[in-house]
């Protein structure tokens, strides 16, 4: 039962993924002191209060509601958000597509219905495969086929 454990834990999925989040966790914290140290005070310079934004509170009949938090929170948030899109996912996206290799071509995923028994079959057939009536292949997906160098029938 533990050496399952054992190799639970030290499986590379595991690991990459706790390096992962103590990452995530640290570069949370810059971003929130980033955040804290300067975005927030320019907005309190910006909306006419000077010193920490994310120290305005309202009251409504005895109850204080702290909206700068609320707002300097929103903000790290944006700012991790879009930090990670463009720095992280885009950077990944170009990697992915640069070598993403071309999908085999598939002859049989253009489909259409036999004139006879209307049951669907590849659009190069020439023979409907349920009820075996002869059928002329689309034009179009002949030449796809062509193409795409899958041998077609004549």
């Amino acid at each position: 039962m533990l050496n399952g454990f054992k190799d639970f834990i030290l499986r590379g999925n595991i690991i990459t993924m706790a390096i992962g989040l103590a990452v995530g966790a640290a570069f949370t914290a810059v971003v929130t002191a980033f955040s804290n140290a300067f975005i927030t005070p320019l907005i309190g310079i910006a909306t006419g209060t000077v010193g920490d934004f994310s120290k305005k509170t309202f009251t409504v009949q005895g109850a204080h509601f702290p909206y700068g938090l609320f707002i300097s929170a929103a903000l790290a948030f944006v700012i991790t958000a879009a930090v990670l899109y463009f720095c992280v996912v885009v950077p990944m996206m170009k990697i992915q597509n640069r070598f993403k290799r071309d999908a085999p071509f598939d002859i049989k995923a253009a489909v259409r219905d036999c004139p006879r028994c209307y049951t669907e079959i590849p659009a190069v057939a020439t023979r409907c495969g349920h009820c075996t009536s002869e059928i002329e292949p689309l034009p179009e997906a002949l030449d796809t086929a062509r193409k795409a160098g899958v041998p077609v029938q004549r």
